[in-house]
């Protein structure tokens, strides 16, 4: 039985993700983050967007030199695979592009930090067959971004299939779950209550906590070790704007628990939350070393 393990991925985006094309806040959250990993003594893996990478060179860098791992996030935080509910103008790249703009990411993210990623994450989760297919043609080790909440059957890191990605099959590419509470009642009807983003945030640890414990119990009941994988941004870890966020030609108004909290309440409760798992034994990894391991 290989014990709790655990996956911090933080996915490197424009302020408030899809909301902004701004990077005030990313460089002070991404400051504290790689401040408490090494208060902690633990590794992560940073998904950078090229865009990302391109506007904040000093960070791509600081987060190599204190040894976590450098991930790609797309190009400028785009829908690179399939949704799996509709956010209106984000409408996914077409499969024929999607190879093309992974490669440009690719590039421009190993020019940058001097390391050619071997992990990545879609934004929003939003993946799809060609893009495991793509990743893989690419050299990619690992891909994290199944959503648990909507898929409901990987429970561990799998290496899925090229004809269907949620499936296990034989590719070489590792295919990553995203934590969700499978033990409780959904309430939503794509299951994101389940997702543990942004619970710390918006309630606290405990409530992270409590949903961890639920899901071990339910791991138990079917003789499976729990693995955890858990995703933030560095926006989350600075103090964001509420209301309308004006943008270009208009404005756009966030649902309010998009920003609820962020800054120094948020950074607080994330690194309590490292330290209740770091209390029941739990063994963080880089997204990269899991191919390694399973």
């Amino acid at each position: 039985m290989a014990g709790m393990q655990v996956v911090l991925g933080f996915d490197m985006e424009p302020d408030i993700g899809s909301w902004t094309s701004w990077y005030r806040g990313f460089p002070i959250g991404a400051k504290k983050i790689v401040a408490m990993l090494k208060k902690h003594n633990i590794t992560a893996t940073f998904f950078f967007t090229a865009d990302a990478a391109k506007n904040n060179p000093d960070i791509v860098k600081l987060v190599r030199d204190e040894g976590h791992e450098i991930g790609c996030h797309t190009l400028f935080h785009e829908t690179i695979g399939d949704s799996l509910f509709e956010i209106p103008g984000m409408m996914p790249v077409l499969p024929e592009e999607v190879e093309h703009r992974l490669e440009l990411a690719t590039e421009i993210v190993t020019d940058i930090s001097g390391v050619h990623p071997t992990s990545f994450r879609c934004p929003r989760l939003f993946g799809s067959t060609a893009v495991v297919n793509a990743l893989e043609r690419l050299g990619y080790k690992a891909d994290a971004t199944y959503p648990m909440y909507y898929f409901r059957e990987q429970l561990r890191p799998y290496h899925p299939s090229s004809s269907d990605w949620t499936k296990k099959g034989d590719m070489k590419i590792i295919e990553i779950p995203n934590f969700a509470d499978l033990s409780m009642d959904s309430k939503d009807q794509y299951g994101r209550d389940m997702d543990q983003w942004p619970l710390w945030r918006t309630e606290n640890a405990e409530a992270v906590i409590k949903h961890i414990d639920g899901y071990a119990s339910y791991c138990a009941e079917r003789n499976i070790d729990p693995f955890y994988c858990f995703y933030a941004h560095p926006w989350e870890f600075a103090p964001m704007p509420s209301g309308l966020l004006h943008s270009g030609e208009g404005a756009v108004l966030p649902d309010p628990f998009i920003v609820k909290n962020c800054g120094d309440y948020s950074a607080r409760e994330f690194d309590r939350l490292i330290s209740m798992l770091l209390d029941r034994g739990a063994k963080f990894y880089q997204a990269g070393q899991l191919n390694d391991i399973q």
